[in-house]
């Protein structure tokens, strides 16, 4: 790659707007940097197949995780309930204040992605199948008014249930990566509880880790 100096004249920015840019493009693993020679672009970066990666530093949804894909998603339960105890704590709600209870298996281009279980308060928003079928998360900063400004995740590992058997065709007993997240909007209000389990043939973790 040309010079940061030169970038930066290229593109009518400063040095220190390119340096940033690149140390980004260093962590997604698209370029690579050698002392006193320069920065290269990774000759196997996307030629591979790669399997799925779920970023667990991104509080974002499958629809903007793999954007540019086609992903779908086949509702397997829609209701509203009062939450238990432990629900409302995590919510911050009232144990009087009623949940939404929704499970979907997610597709990303035709392929199972996820299986998720997610609890969240009725009072975010009214939420219908149709809505169920597309992106929760769009939906809920188009209507709500508010930004999702992030989750608080627990990954481990689980062998995979009757409920995963029925929502992704996965073999009973094999192991299932598992996300345990909580989410919340801009003004620190947490707006869902939920569980995703995905298939562990085709799922790593990725992580970006930076000291400064």
């Amino acid at each position: 790659m040309p010079d940061q100096n030169k970038l930066a004249e290229t593109f009518d920015t400063t040095r220190i707007t390119i340096h940033k840019a690149i140390q980004l493009l260093i962590i997604e693993g698209m370029v690579y940097s050698k002392r006193g020679a320069g920065t290269f672009v990774r000759k196997d970066f996307g030629l591979t197949e790669r399997r799925q990666e779920t970023l667990v530093d991104k509080p974002l949804g499958t629809t903007q995780t793999n954007a540019g894909k086609k992903v779908t998603s086949k509702v397997l339960e829609l209701q509203a309930r009062l939450p238990t105890k432990r629900e409302a704590e995590q919510l911050l709600i009232d144990e009087m204040d009623p949940v939404y209870v929704i499970r979907r298996t997610r597709y990303v281009d035709g392929k199972v992605w996820a299986y998720e279980h997610t609890i969240m308060p009725t009072s975010i928003v009214t939420l219908t199948k149709q809505v169920l079928e597309g992106s929760v998360y769009g939906y809920l900063e188009q209507h709500s008014g508010k930004k999702i400004a992030g989750s608080h995740r627990i990954i481990s590992a689980a062998r995979v249930t009757a409920d995963d058997v029925a929502a992704m065709g996965a073999t009973l007993n094999d192991p299932v990566l598992v996300i345990n997240q909580i989410s919340y909007m801009d003004d620190g209000q947490p707006f869902e509880v939920s569980e995703s389990h995905f298939p562990y043939e085709t799922s790593t973790v990725v992580a970006d880790v930076q000291i400064h």
